[in-house]
């Protein structure tokens, strides 16, 4: 019960938030401050974690091959995962079309931005233009970047980047350190936060967007369940699951109360270090599956993509259809996800791609706030069940029996 006793906290911290929004309905916003305290100190601490948490694991690793085997696997199943996630969904809403039923009345959407091209937008999604800029987590997938650039020169100045790569070492530790600390505070931050999201935005749970929801959240919710059950024991067997189970809950319930990947990334590798999962693949996996790796997203496209179908009465039982459907959430869920308003961009792709009216934007950006908290949810401790599957595919069948595990 100690490993649990955390999580668990957490959880009654969120329950009590759900009944103080309902109570409370639009009210609830006023402890939406407390929320916004503890998710602004999680994208502060964020920037920081991740810059010394990547290079510092390229600065100290001897073996630079390895490094190239744990970005390939992790690829690998960052695809395969997501490729999964889209075909359960496509069944879950073939058995149960989300627009059934529903009537929406449509609205011009405000005017579109079209000045930057797609190629310019992945250039702003990779680079950025001056060194102070690479300090946000806007740019997250640069971060990234400039991290892995950082750690591969430190490694190869040899002795000469040995003092640099002792600070990159030490400022990794400090960090998680601090990381420790702000999440003393997570109960008080969640639960309001998730006060204000019930109070907000369950009024439109019961209207045109129910059926929706009633797909999205169970199918979410038993993907979180089931399908990670089984990436857990094809990691590491019933280990695998007991070790994944034991440690999920911090993550996830912070994913499920920010609605941020990003801000879960602290939690996330706090908890890959207590499941086992080797230093230099964690701090590989965790940082880039947040922003290119998002199960939960893949899920909620094919539901738009579907809703949308259902709205327009039109076929979406094809394979041709499905094909598509597909591509498109794998765009959303692993490319997009790395473009700054990759969103949008998703959401642009689902209208262009189809031929449907730009009137039906709005629908798809209320929909994605409505399915964001149990999206996030799966994309984030899809991120954590990623790091072990990865781990076993480069570490061998036994990498858990060799894992140095700290003490819950």
């Amino acid at each position: 019960m100690k490993a649990y006793r955390f999580p668990l906290f957490l959880i009654a911290a969120i329950i009590i938030g759900s009944i103080l929004g309902i109570l409370l309905g639009e009210r609830a916003e006023v402890l939406k401050p407390l929320g916004d305290i503890f998710l602004n100190l999680m994208f502060t601490i964020v920037v920081p974690l991740v810059f010394f948490s990547i290079s510092a694991v390229i600065a100290n690793m001897s073996n630079l091959k390895r490094l190239g085997t744990i970005m390939t696997w992790m690829m690998i199943v960052f695809i395969v995962t997501g490729i999964i996630s889209s075909i359960v969904m496509i069944a879950a809403v073939t058995l149960s079309p989300p627009a059934a039923g529903v009537s929406i009345q449509f609205e011009t959407p405000e005017e579109i931005d079209e000045s930057l091209s797609l190629g310019a937008q992945i250039v702003q999604a990779v680079t950025v233009p001056d060194f102070v800029d690479i300090f946000s987590r806007t740019s997250m997938l640069a971060l990234i970047i400039m991290s892995v650039l950082v750690g591969f020169a430190t490694n190869l100045a040899g002795s000469e980047g040995r003092i640099f790569a002792q600070f990159l070492n030490s400022g990794a530790q400090v960090m998680r350190k601090l990381v420790g600390i702000i999440m003393y505070y997570a109960p008080i931050g969640l639960g309001a936060y998730f006060a204000s999201l019930v109070g907000v935005f369950g009024p439109e749970l019961l209207g045109s967007y129910a059926k929706a929801m009633i797909v999205y959240y169970p199918v979410a919710i038993l993907y979180f369940l089931i399908g990670f059950t089984l990436y857990a024991f094809i990691a590491g067997g019933k280990s695998g699951v007991k070790v994944f189970w034991k440690n999920i809950l911090t993550p996830a319930v912070t994913a499920l109360s920010t609605g941020s990947s990003v801000a879960t990334i602290p939690a996330n590798l706090q908890a890959t270090e207590k499941m086992g999962v080797h230093k230099d693949v964690r701090d590989v996996v965790i940082p880039l599956g947040a922003s290119i790796h998002m199960d939960g997203s893949a899920l909620a496209a094919i539901l738009k993509i579907a809703f949308l179908f259902g709205i327009f009465q039109m076929d979406f039982l094809s394979f041709q259809t499905f094909a598509i459907a597909i591509g498109i959430s794998l765009l959303v869920g692993t490319v997009m996800s790395g473009v700054p308003g990759g969103g949008f961009i998703g959401e642009m792709l689902i209208i262009t791609m189809y031929g449907f009216p730009m009137e039906a934007l709005p629908i798809l950006a209320i929909l994605g706030t409505l399915v964001d908290p149990p999206a996030t949810m799966v994309n984030a401790s899809g991120d954590a069940v990623s790091s072990m599957l990865v781990s076993r595919a480069v570490e061998g069948d036994e990498w858990m029996d060799e894992a140095e595990r700290p003490a819950s």
